[in-house]
């Protein structure tokens, strides 16, 4: 089995304002191991979340290739994309993104039934990343009737439960104090010893970044 669960090569990606074309990503090579933990770090500005973002299938690049899972994001069809994001791929965000309408155990299942359509999800699994994530009694809130912290343990959840290849986490601590901050941290060191899980997280925090078992430096749209 190929040990690289992600791979890019010559990535790059401009942006056009009016006539003016301007680069974000000059020719990004990248390797992540299965079951690496890794940190992408930088001044704003960098591409870090634009990579992030080409990594996640969300923005098509200018040119190069994304390797997620042994399947080329850069030329497969905008569906076929669609469904690798589904289902290889688990999102993180600052902001959390949860349905404010719906519980945390909502938003679970929501992610879910997307992730298998008519197949039978599997409750055992649900009820151990819960544990893990010590959310069981929180399940019948909604997101507004938690603290920052919690939602974006339920936010981790709901990216971890149809199990992925890889997770993305772009700034998760970001909104977060410094307690939750460590919380939310340690929960994803254990999410990647316990099951293996591979993640890549955008954060200018070294704190955050001192979790991971490696450090990419980006500036000015190249690794450094």
């Amino acid at each position: 089995m190929e040990t690289h669960i992600l791979k890019t090569t010559d990535l790059r990606k401009s942006y056009k304002i009016g006539k003016i074309e301007v680069p974000a990503l000059r020719g990004i090579d990248l390797e992540v191991d299965r079951g690496e933990f890794v940190a992408i770090m930088g001044p704003s500005g960098c591409g870090k979340s634009t990579l992030l973002h080409l990594l996640g299938g969300l923005l098509s690049p200018t040119s190069g290739n994304i390797i997620i899972d042994g399947e080329d994001l850069a030329t497969v069809s905008d569906a076929r994309r669609t469904d690798i994001r589904r289902r290889k791929i688990g999102f993180v965000f600052q902001r959390f993104n949860l349905f404010p309408t719906l519980s945390a155990e909502g938003n679970l299942k929501l992610a879910e039934k997307i992730h298998l359509g008519k197949k039978a999800p599997d409750p055992e699994k649900r009820r151990e990343i819960l544990r893990l994530l010590k959310l069981e009694d929180k399940m019948h809130h909604k997101p507004l009737e938690l603290s920052g912290g919690e939602q974006q343990r339920v936010a981790l959840a709901r990216a971890i439960v149809n199990g992925p290849a890889i997770i993305l986490a772009d700034e998760p601590t970001g909104n977060l104090d410094t307690e939750n901050s460590e919380i939310v941290l340690n929960m994803f060191r254990q999410l990647n010893e316990r099951f293996n899980q591979t993640i890549v997280m955008i954060t200018h925090n070294p704190e955050a970044a001192a979790v991971c078992s490696r450090t990419i430096q980006m500036r000015d749209g190249h690794v450094v």
